[in-house]
Order: structure tokens, then C-alpha cells, then sequence
């Protein structure tokens, strides 16, 4: 019993230490779980040019650059190149704070690239730590590098919190002959904020980093080239809210010919109604108001708030940043926390992801199996008086059914719920993979998180935030094999838009028949790789879940109610189970 207390402790640290917002997330040590169809492989991606002997002055001029805005210079990483915070756009402060992004500044001199920039403003440990100064890039390249795709990541962290050191991509430029460009935007509601004051011009939107991320493409359209990327071949990524992000791109017409393919880690379909949004937004700023002498109490400050006037717009542009981002905390993974990626029929249709309009291209969608393990033991209900009197096994008893059947949602979530509503308006192929790597079914198990939100991110860069947490997790044969392999379908599908090759068990697509889903994993030290049906469905979750007995009725339903409630994927479940509306007070 110790032990496993122990692990939940050590769970707990590391959710304090670091795992925010979404940037942590069915099976795992102390938890209770329960044919490939081939196809002809299409040409392997190009091999690597050869290495060839490069001087000193050669080598100076490969890291200087000229963009459209002024030159760089970048750094050497072994056989990489990388160039740090390439700005894209101007800095959104004071009257651009909730504008579209604008172009940077020209400048003339040298810009030296060679170290990470400041993160977007946002709030870390209690403490506003960044910069309004974050519409930047990096860069990640190779010598000699000629017309190689490109892929544009977009961290996670809820839209509120991250950087572009979530994924290092020195090791993937290299072993996958491409250009790896990560990107910073506004975040939190700098970057998301629908109240109505705000939305006085023509064609006015609240999903201002959205419009960062689209003047970030265009930046890569009109600059790769320079960096050796292929400006026509261009692979928009994701993880976590990234990932969210890109799934969104795919119905907004303003990215409409902006990138060719697109890879999405844990990302699923998730959009906000406007209205309810800035309800919520409101009452977040509320307090600042009555504060700032606007209004007498808090309600009246919510009603002041949604007004169109200008005193509003002016109020509102008046509050200084830091304070800003100090609201609207960890939404762990609850929209209606923090309201974002707003259906406004501007960047996003009004009827969301039930349109027919999608950007057609092919797609490859990830997900872990342990997907809600980290939210759900570090859920702060299991500590208040609602779980009160429970024994140790009785409180662990419900974490794991909640992590259990949470994961299960969630991972269907992220990635067989988006491909049934996209098939009937979809052409391209979809492609599926389930990383089981952790799980407890896994010759693998990783003690608490098992096959946890986050899992790919050891497998595409060696240097990670996971690393730290889970000493000797991910450099272990199995993993780095598994890692490895998942590289080779990932470089071919950037080449390609198909990830199967020579050599490799054959990756079909997913359809409405098979509903095939390639599962990765490993055993005796080597990567596992079957396409097989891993269909399931909510009602099916559900149906197990109200059959489960290993925690009482009374307990089931206040973990219902309390802990899966809210989130990304429980539209069903809060329907199902009469949860109460997050949305409203």
C-alpha cells in the first residue's frame, strides 16, 4: 500500500511541478483492464543526400539567412542548423493587443537567432512569466538541406500555456530529411477573447491566435525555401491543444492552401459557441472591473462587460497584460474553464465540425491509451470533501475508474470519433494509430501514467519535458525502437501523404468497414507495429462503465459527475448521466 501511495504522490509532484494546462494527460501499473489489411507500399522517401566535407566559411554562410523582413543567423546543432525566434509578425501590444497579426518590422542588421526567445505571456506557478513580444519561430534544418517538406508543429498547453521548446526538432531534421518549424502565439485571452466589444469591425473574430498560426504559414510559404524546406509540401502538426488547433484549420477557410498534410497528436474536434464564451470570459474579468471602480459589484461588472460601447473596448484594452493572463487558470482539459477556438463563421463555420467544407488533405491522427491518467489523478475533487471517509484502496479504486474509462473516451475521442463525422465529406486518406506503449496490457507498463497524453513526444526528440519525470522510461530498447519505427512511416507521410514503405507492416487507411487503426508498441525490445480495428463507440464505453462494480454506486456516480464531467470528450457521457452544465453557474 505504501508503494502505491507513493506513486500518487510522486504523480501528484509532477502535476505540480510542470504538467499544465493539457500538456500531461487505459491502462498503467496499479489499474485494473480490461488483420492488417496490406497494401502496395508506395516509393520509399528519398535517402538522405550524402554528407559532404563543408568549410568553415561555407559553414558560417548555411546559417545566415535572408527572409522577407531582414537577415539571420542561426546556430550549428552537430549535422542541424537552427535559427531561434525568427519574428513573423509584430509584436501585439497596446492597439494591436486583439488586432490580426501584422508584419515585423523590417530590420537591416544581422538578427542573431542563435538562443530560445521569451515564451508568450501566460501564467506559470502563480507567477505571469513571458513577453508580449511572441510572434516568432524556430527553425530546424540540415546542411545542405534542398527543397525537403516541411512541418509546422503547434504546442499544447490548452491555448494558455506552452512554448516552442515542447518539441525540440534538431534529431528529427536530421534522421527525416525535413525542416521542422515550431511556432509561439498569443495564448490565453490575449490570444482567445469573444466579448462583444471586441468584435465591432467587419469580419471581426475572437480566435486571434488562430490568425497568428495562418500569418505563421505564410511566413513558412514565403521563407523555407531559404531554409531549405519545399514551400509546396508543407505538413501542419500539433499536439495537445496544437493539435486541437490543427483540427480546426481543417474547416476554416482561411487556411485554404496553406499546408498539403496534416499530423495531429491527441488533438480531437472541439469548438465553443461564442455567446456562452464571452459569459464566461466576462465573469473572469469581472473582479478587475469592480476593482478598477466599473461597477459596484461583480454582476453588474459581468453585464458592463458584455456591452458594445466604446468605454468597454477602451476599458478593456486599458488592463494590463500581466493581469490578463493571470485569469482563467488550468482548465485541464474543460473548455468552459477557459473558452477558446470560438464557431464565429468567421475563422471557424458556425456549425463547426458538422460542416461538409473541410481542407482536404491527408491526415494522420494519434492518440496514447492512457490519454486521461494525468487529469484524473490530479484532479483536485479527490481531495475535497466530496471523497471524504474513503479508504486508500476505495480512493484508488476511483481514480482508476475514471482513468479507465476516461482514457477510453478520450482516446476515441482524439482520434475514430473525428474520422466517423469526417468520412462522408472526406476524400483524403485518414489515417489512425493508437500508441499502447505503457499501457498495462504493454510488455511495458509505465507505473501511474501508463500510456499517458504525451507519450509520442520521447519518440520524435530525445531532449523532452518527460524525460526528467520518468528517468529510464524512454531510452529503454523498446521504446526507442518503437520511436524509430514510428519515424519511418511519419517521414514517409510527410514525403508521400502516405506513411507505408518498404520494409514496414502495411498502415491502411481508416474507413467505415474496417475501421482499422495502426497499434504500436513493443516487446522483448523491439517495436510492435498491427493494423487492426480497435471500434468502439460512447455508448459502448458507457455500457461497461454502468457494469463495472469495482467501486460502489454512490462513488461512480460522484466521479461521474465530478471528475470525467466537462471535458473534451464528454459531451455523451454529461448527456447520458444529466451531469450538470459546467457553462452555467
Amino acid at each position: 500500500m505504501k508503494k502505491k501511495w507513493l506513486l500518487l504522490l510522486i504523480a501528484g509532484a509532477v502535476l505540480a511541478s510542470g504538467c499544465k494546462g493539457e500538456n500531461m494527460g487505459r491502462g498503467q501499473a496499479v489499474m485494473t483492464q480490461e488483420t492488417a489489411a496490406g497494401e502496395n507500399p508506395v516509393p520509399e522517401a528519398p535517402a538522405a543526400a550524402p554528407e559532404t566535407s563543408v568549410q568553415p566559411q561555407e559553414a558560417a554562410e548555411e546559417k545566415r539567412k535572408d527572409t522577407a523582413f531582414g537577415p539571420v543567423e542561426g546556430i550549428e546543432k552537430g549535422k542541424a542548423l537552427v535559427w531561434y525566434g525568427i519574428p513573423y509578425g509584430k509584436e501585439p501590444s497596446g492597439s494591436l493587443r486583439w488586432k490580426a497579426p501584422l508584419d515585423p518590422d523590417v530590420w537591416t542588421e544581422r538578427l542573431s537567432a542563435t538562443d530560445f526567445k521569451e515564451p508568450a505571456l501566460q501564467l506559470e506557478n502563480e507567477a505571469v512569466i513571458g513577453t508580449e513580444d511572441c510572434l516568432n519561430l524556430d527553425v530546424y534544418s540540415r546542411k545542405g538541406a534542398k527543397k525537403l517538406p516541411v512541418i509546422v508543429f503547434i504546442h499544447g498547453g490548452n491555448n494558455q500555456t506552452g512554448n516552442t521548446r515542447e518539441l525540440i526538432g534538431t534529431e528529427m531534421a536530421v534522421k527525416n530529411d525535413m525542416v521542422f518549424v515550431s511556432v509561439n502565439y498569443r495564448l490565453g485571452l490575449l490570444g482567445f477573447n469573444c466579448l462583444p466589444a471586441l468584435m465591432e469591425e467587419e469580419h471581426a473574430t475572437g480566435n486571434f491566435a488562430m490568425l497568428d498560426i495562418a500569418k505563421a504559414l505564410d511566413w513558412v510559404r514565403e521563407n523555407i525555401e531559404q531554409f531549405g524546406g519545399d514551400p509546396e509540401n508543407i505538413t501542419v502538426s500539433g499536439f495537445s491543444a496544437g493539435g486541437r488547433d490543427v483540427m480546426a484549420m481543417l474547416i476554416s477557410p482561411l487556411f485554404k492552401g496553406k499546408f498539403q498534410k496534416a499530423v495531429v497528436f491527441s488533438g480531437g474536434m472541439t469548438v465553443s459557441d461564442q455567446e456562452l464564451s464571452a459569459k464566461k470570459i466576462a465573469a473572469a474579468i469581472a473582479p478587475l472591473a469592480v476593482e478598477d471602480g466599473k461597477a459596484g459589484d461583480e454582476t453588474e461588472a459581468e453585464e458592463w462587460l458584455l456591452g458594445t460601447g466604446k468605454e468597454v473596448r477602451d476599458y478593456l484594452y486599458s488592463i494590463s497584460s500581466e493581469r490578463l493572463s493571470a485569469l482563467m487558470g488550468n482548465a485541464g482539459i474543460r473548455m468552459s474553464v477557459f473558452p477558446h477556438l470560438y464557431a464565429d463563421g468567421v475563422v471557424i463555420p458556425k456549425e463547426g465540425f458538422e460542416t461538409d467544407a473541410y481542407i482536404d488533405v491527408p491526415v494522420l491522427m494519434l492518440t496514447g491509451t492512457t490519454e486521461f491518467s494525468m487529469f484524473a489523478y490530479g484532479d483536485s475533487y479527490y481531495s475535497g470533501s466530496g471523497m471524504e471517509g474513503l479508504s486508500e484502496e476505495e480512493l484508488l479504486a476511483a481514480k482508476n475508474f475514471a482513468i479507465k474509462y476516461g482514457s477510453r473516451m478520450y482516446g476515441y475521442f482524439n482520434t475514430e470519433a473525428s474520422a466517423e463525422k469526417m468520412s462522408s465529406s472526406y476524400e483524403s486518406p485518414i489515417y489512425l494509430c493508437s500508441v499502447n506503449y505503457g499501457d498495462s496490457s504493454s510488455a511495458y507498463p509505465i507505473p501511474v501514467y501508463g500510456s499517458f497524453h504525451g507519450i509520442f513526444i520521447p519518440m520524435l526528440s530525445t531532449e523532452n519535458n518527460y524525460a526528467p519525470m520518468l528517468p529510464d522510461t524512454f531510452n529503454q530498447p523498446g521504446y526507442v525502437d518503437m520511436g524509430n519505427l514510428f519515424l519511418q512511416y511519419l517521414k514517409n507521410f510527410l514525403y508521400t501523404g502516405d506513411p507505408n514503405g518498404q520494409g514496414l507492416e502495411a498502415w491502411s487507411p481508416w474507413d467505415e468497414k474496417t475501421h482499422l487503426t495502426m497499434v504500436l508498441d513493443a516487446a522483448e525490445g523491439k517495436a510492435l507495429a498491427e493494423c487492426k480495428s480497435v471500434k468502439t463507440s460512447y455508448g459502448v464505453i458507457m455500457d461497461e462503465m454502468d457494469q463495472d462494480e469495482t467501486i460502489s454506486k454512490e462513488i461512480k456516480e460522484k466521479v461521474i459527475a465530478n471528475v470525467m464531467n466537462g471535458r473534451w470528450f464528454s459531451g455523451h457521457l454529461d448527456q447520458r448521466y444529466e451531469n450538470k452544465s459546467l457553462w452555467v453557474d
